[in-house]
């Protein structure tokens, strides 16, 4: 058994308060994800944590990349028949989580998901890098497959039956939407008295109350 009572640190780079914020969340998330963007230790400030709930109601929590966010949500990429996709399709809920420790930040983010449209998957879809593109045909996310070399196989056969010609985008891989109904901002603070402020959304406007830590 190892101790870890001994691993703390002081949060004390910056602080949350009323007079500061956005009255808009999406605007508040703008500022803080610039922020980290900008911030040399963050190396993928987009990178979030996607939580869902399974059939026999344990959460999974995974990461994926966050690729675009409006005033309406936020927007990233998967296979529809992985297990998050089967999760988000049977409860059409997820909870986000951005960590950005570089300063002593995060973010969650509770939201009903939805599939954006097909020609918005199409246009990301074929924005990707080639080899990308061939991973998402390849790979029959979350099922059990034989070893590495089924997959290795599957690819080196695809790369040539494509080697020159457009990748069709798979039917089962696109993009959902998550609509935010609550977003939490943390800032770490001295003596963990941390801030937390939370945005509900009530109707069409979003109501703000600080937490205690």
């Amino acid at each position: 058994m190892e101790n870890l009572h001994h691993k703390r640190k002081v949060y004390d780079k910056s602080q949350l308060i009323e007079s500061e914020i956005k009255s808009n969340p999406i605007e508040q998330f703008r500022d803080w994800y610039l922020e980290a963007s900008e911030t040399p230790s963050i190396s993928e400030a987009n990178a979030m944590a996607v939580s869902t709930v399974e059939e026999d109601g344990c959460p999974r929590t995974r990461m994926v990349l966050l690729k675009s966010y409006t005033y309406e949500g936020f927007i990233f990429y998967t296979n529809y028949d992985s297990k998050k996709g089967k999760a988000i399709e049977r409860t059409h809920k997820a909870c986000l989580h951005f960590f950005w420790p570089g300063l002593e930040r995060q973010i969650i983010i509770k939201a009903e998901l939805e599939k954006i449209a097909e020609n918005l998957s199409d246009g990301y879809f074929h924005s990707r890098p080639k080899g990308s593109q061939l991973g998402a045909v390849v790979s029959p996310q979350s099922q059990e497959i034989p070893n590495r070399e089924f997959l290795e196989e599957k690819l080196k056969d695809l790369e040539t039956k494509y080697q020159n010609t457009e990748v069709p985008r798979p039917e089962n891989w696109g993009g959902y939407i998550a609509r935010p109904y609550e977003i939490e901002f943390w800032q770490g603070r001295p003596n963990r008295l941390h801030d937390r402020i939370v945005y509900t959304l009530e109707d069409l406007d979003w109501k703000i109350a600080r937490l205690a830590p």
